[in-house]
């Protein structure tokens, strides 16, 4: 909004000039979220706590299970609307990328909060049955690619960049459309599933989202996308404003999630970050990169993938319990220490997806 409505009276006063540059709008989008996040978090948890009485369905999990009794759940809420907002006044709002990021991010929120919402009635950890979440999910991000499709300038919009390689995509022609519908869903549920512990899944997606502000502003820019190798994508640089604002969000929902927690996030925010990821990593190309990236969530993918068919298989269980950071609560590890690790971890793979923007 702003840059739409100031960059035109830059030849009349030389400090608008600066809304034209994606670094300080960017910069704008992230403060501007924290700051909104930060003033409307302690009023949402308290109206969470007055709508839910008894707080989130929690599993038997860890020592300090007893102790998070009662904790509200749908704080993302709390993202969506500082990041929604930012989003809204700092981004080129002609630009449709935003727009469709945007829509992928309030559907699968929408999408999350039902599940919330049935879990919160029902007192349990069952909300939304499972195929008819996948369905919804599904048939947003399809709708998402389609419009994708339909509105970017990629001449090559169904290629697949491979890691490493250089000014190389690879065709996947009819495929595209149900591989980038894996990634938005497969990312979503994939942050989902790593939610679990008190700041856990946040770190993680703020880090991502950094790496992807810094791969979108390449990827869309005419100089340096050629200088490293990568594929151009023409309106992609816009979609750094989103990466800032989840960033500057989650911040904010953070200070609120840290041990011990005053609200989870719940499936309201986790569903709707990871498919902003997904949804962000095919418009500019690196769908594979996000596997590295997000390489945390990935693992917390494949425990339960694992456990559910070794199980299924042999009767027997791989891990004491899945995902992943709940096997080394059970083996006693305190949830500081899981956390901490675990962001980590989540650094160096960060690291290792950034290093194929060169090594190429």
């Amino acid at each position: 909004m702003l840059y739409n409505l100031l960059t035109p009276l830059a030849e009349d006063f030389i400090f608008f000039n600066l809304f034209r540059y994606l670094t300080f709008r960017t910069g704008g989008a992230v403060i501007t979220a924290l700051i909104i996040c930060f003033l409307i978090g302690p009023g949402m948890i308290r109206w969470l706590k007055s709508k839910q009485g008894e707080g989130q369905p929690l599993r038997d999990v860890g020592p300090d299970h007893l102790s998070k009794a009662g904790t509200p759940t749908m704080g993302g809420l709390m993202i969506l609307i500082s990041a929604g907002i930012s989003v809204l006044l700092w981004a080129n709002l002609t630009n449709p990328f935003v727009w469709i990021v945007a829509g992928v991010i309030a559907a699968f929120g929408a999408i999350g909060f039902a599940d919330d919402y049935a879990k919160l009635t029902k007192r349990s950890h069952q909300g939304v049955p499972g195929k008819l979440r996948l369905l919804l999910e599904g048939g947003a991000a399809c709708a998402a690619v389609l419009a994708y499709m339909m509105f970017t300038k990629d001449t090559q919009v169904t290629g697949l960049a491979i890691p490493f390689v250089k000014d190389f995509l690879l065709p996947l022609g009819l495929f595209f459309v149900p591989f980038a519908v894996l990634v938005i869903v497969g990312a979503s549920n994939a942050v989902n599933l790593t939610d679990g512990l008190d700041g856990l899944a946040i770190g993680p997606v703020m880090i991502a989202a950094a790496c992807f502000g810094l791969i979108c502003y390449l990827a869309g820019n005419a100089v340096y996308a050629p200088y490293l190798g990568i594929h151009l994508v023409p309106g992609a640089g816009e979609l750094a404003i989103i990466c800032g604002a989840l960033i500057g969000a989650g911040m904010g929902f953070l200070w609120f999630n840290a041990p011990p927690a005053a609200v989870f996030m719940g499936d309201t925010g986790s569903l709707s970050m990871g498919a902003a990821l997904g949804a962000i990593a095919v418009i500019v190309k690196h769908e594979l990169v996000l596997a590295i990236i997000g390489g945390l969530f990935v693992l917390e993918t494949v425990s339960v993938i694992v456990q559910v068919a070794s199980f299924k298989l042999t009767g027997k269980r791989v891990f004491a319990m899945a995902p992943l950071h709940h096997h080394f609560e059970k083996k006693g590890w305190s949830e500081p220490t899981i956390v901490i690790r675990f962001w980590i971890i989540a650094v160096i793979l960060a690291l290792v997806g950034l290093s194929t923007l060169k090594l190429r």
